[in-house]
């Protein structure tokens, strides 16, 4: 359903993004931010899944700083490599890798023509936070499980635009005081707390959870529904 284009961030840095196109006009389009795992089979799987209920998907690989051509599983051994490349991410300098969620932005606006949602996981949870507090151009956005997003530094962000976070009360990445920390001092959040844990949302995880992955995906797409029409 998709395929690879190259994206060019405002400092002149390109990038590739695989994009999912939707069966006649878009109904407007969503981003889809990676986990540490890069943009694999299950993030793109994602992608076509909003192109199939009628948006533009656009996945922007935000490793490609760091690391070109990442695609990596769910062993231990993925898990390492992951991790030390989002360290790699976090230590660059400037506003990171924000302007290529940027691009990824703008292109999902100019080749839909309609309003732009951003949805993240794990990682990818904590830069759809940040995007919706910094960048410009979104209209609505969805954060599953992201690590770190209760930290006190991104409590203290304010987002742009409307937010959805998705959590599983298991999650030991993410304990239940720091949720709890998060709701209370973002009621204008929408919440929903599942009894699942980290990665509840990806079916090639030992920890998918298809109750909760099925229920946060309706939540989902009737979010940008209301937000993106």
């Amino acid at each position: 359903m998709g395929q690879f284009i190259s994206l060019t961030a405002a400092d002149g840095v390109t990038l590739p993004a695989y994009v999912a196109q939707p069966e006649g006009k878009p109904r407007g389009a969503v981003v889809v931010l990676q986990e540490i795992f890069g943009v694999n089979a299950h993030i793109r799987s994602v992608a076509d899944r909003f192109a199939a209920a009628g948006y533009l998907a656009v996945a922007p690989s935000t490793f490609h700083r760091v690391q070109p051509g990442v695609e990596l599983g769910y062993t231990d051994a993925d898990m390492s490599a992951g991790f030390e490349l989002k360290t790699a991410v976090d230590a660059l300098p400037g506003a990171g890798v924000l302007p290529d969620i940027q691009a990824a932005i703008d292109h999902a606006a100019q080749a839909s023509g309609g309003k732009v949602g951003i949805v993240g996981f794990c990682w990818g949870g904590l830069l759809t936070w940040r995007a919706a507090c910094t960048l410009t151009g979104l209209s609505a956005a969805i954060a599953y499980y992201g690590g770190g997003i209760t930290a006190e530094e991104e409590i203290a962000r304010q987002p742009q635009c409307p937010v959805m976070a998705h959590f599983g009360d298991q999650d030991h990445w993410i304990p239940m005081e720091g949720i709890k920390a998060f709701t209370q001092a973002h009621p204008e959040v929408a919440v929903h707390v599942y009894a699942a844990n980290h990665g509840f949302n990806c079916d090639q995880r030992g920890s998918y959870n298809e109750a909760a992955a099925t229920l946060a995906h309706a939540r989902s797409l009737a979010f940008f529904a209301d937000k993106l029409a």
